[in-house]
Order: C-alpha cells, then sequence, then structure tokens
C-alpha cells in the first residue's frame, strides 16, 4: 500500500501513532487535535470497531474511496468529493507584499488567535490541540495573526499540507501562497513529500495549488458521521 493510500490509517499507525486512541481495526485522534478517524477497511467490522471509539451522538470524519453506503449505528451528516493533491517538484518562491507583515512560527500561546482564525474562515476542523500535529505558520500584519498554514497527518516520506486560511480583510493579497510555499519548502528540507486536500469543487483553491506545483493523486470522499 501507498503511503498516501487511507492516509488517516497510515498516519495513526507510522508517525502520529502517538496520537492515536485504538480499538480494534480502528483508531482515532484525540477530540480536541483532530476529529479525523480511520479504520483498516470500510466493513462492517470497521464500522462497528470505530464505534467502539466514540460516544453516542458525537461526530467523526473519515476519508472514503466511495460515497458513504448506510452502515448500522451511524447517521450520515454531511460529505464532499475529496481530491488529494501532492507536491513532488514546486515553485516554492512567493514573498510578502507589504513590509509591514510577518511570517511567525505559531505555537501554544498563539492557540487562541488560531482558533479564532479558523473559526471564521472555517478551512476544516481545528481544536485546541491542533497545533500540536506539525509545524504551523502565521502572518501578522500589525501584530495581529490575518493568515496561517501548517501540517497536518504525516506519514513515512510525507506530511500534509493543512489549516491554510486568510481573514476576510486580508484576502487578494497572496498571503495563502506565502505561507504554503514556505511550509513546503521546509517539508522538502526534511526530504520529504509534501500533500494535501481539498474539496474536488473548490476552483479557486485548486488553481493555487497547482501554481504552487501541485498534482492531483488521487480522488475520494470526505463524510462526517454522528454515532446514533
Amino acid at each position: 500500500m501507498h503511503p498516501l493510500d487511507n492516509v488517516i490509517w497510515q498516519a495513526l499507525t507510522t508517525r502520529q501513532a502517538h496520537f492515536a486512541k485504538s480499538f480494534q481495526s480502528a483508531r482515532c485522534f484525540p477530540r480536541e487535535v483532530s476529529p479525523l478517524c480511520a479504520f483498516e477497511q470500510p466493513n462492517d467490522d470497521g464500522y462497528t470497531s470505530l464505534a467502539g471509539l466514540v460516544s453516542p451522538g458525537e461526530s467523526v470524519g473519515v476519508f472514503l474511496v466511495e460515497e458513504y453506503k448506510a452502515h448500522a449505528g451511524w447517521d450520515y451528516v454531511v460529505g464532499a468529493p475529496l481530491l488529494q493533491m501532492i507536491c513532488e517538484n514546486g515553485s516554492f518562491s512567493p514573498s510578502l507584499p507589504s513590509s509591514t507583515s510577518q511570517v511567525v512560527e505559531l505555537g501554544t500561546p498563539d492557540s487562541p488567535e488560531m482558533l479564532e482564525l479558523t473559526a471564521l474562515t472555517k478551512p476544516g476542523p481545528f481544536g485546541t490541540r491542533t497545533h500540536e500535529l506539525g509545524l504551523y505558520l502565521g502572518i501578522l500584519d500589525q501584530g495581529k495573526l490575518v493568515a496561517m498554514a501548517g501540517e497536518r497527518l504525516q506519514v513515512p516520506g510525507f506530511t500534509e499540507v493543512s489549516a491554510v486560511c486568510t481573514h476576510p480583510d486580508h484576502l487578494g493579497k497572496g498571503y495563502a501562497g506565502v505561507l504554503m510555499a514556505e511550509v513546503m519548502k521546509r517539508i522538502h528540507a526534511r526530504g520529504e513529500t509534501p500533500f494535501l486536500h481539498v474539496r474536488s469543487d473548490n476552483a479557486r483553491a485548486i488553481a493555487l495549488y497547482e501554481r504552487l506545483g501541485l498534482r492531483k493523486r488521487w480522488e475520494g470522499y470526505f463524510a462526517v458521521l454522528r454515532k446514533e
């Protein structure tokens, strides 16, 4: 199996196994880190195992090869076609357009501002401990966090770029490209290959990612499921 196939499972059984909550053939991140979960196989055993990690009424996110098919004990909440893109030979040249802005590394002290920005822009689930998954970079404008990007899933040889977002008042300044380029440059410097996930219908984001050298690798589905 390629490391990017069933990538959440691969992350939780390899480089990010220290985060994993496990039950039989299912794995989950702690809720405050990420709602992402996975099973070894998307069959009845997999869904039953996943149910052993989740409380009634709790929702989880899973990546699937096919659209979700009903399974006992689970309600389908929402989902979308998912595109996985990979950057083997990228262009990492964007630079900041404004001398008043600066790129900084983010950490635990910045968590409140990171949560505020992601709550406003909704790049994907972001919890109080999501920043522990890897490097996060931000752009400050007059001391306030206005854009960020970071790392999420990590598997042997590959690291995912995630949480790319910009405050609505600062769109159109190229901040997303600057941050993604810097995150990917640092991933490459470690001898790893950057990848990411995006909704297949997000044409604007896909166009940016292609300009940065990312290319389509896999198409599947993302589903949010709630345990009955």
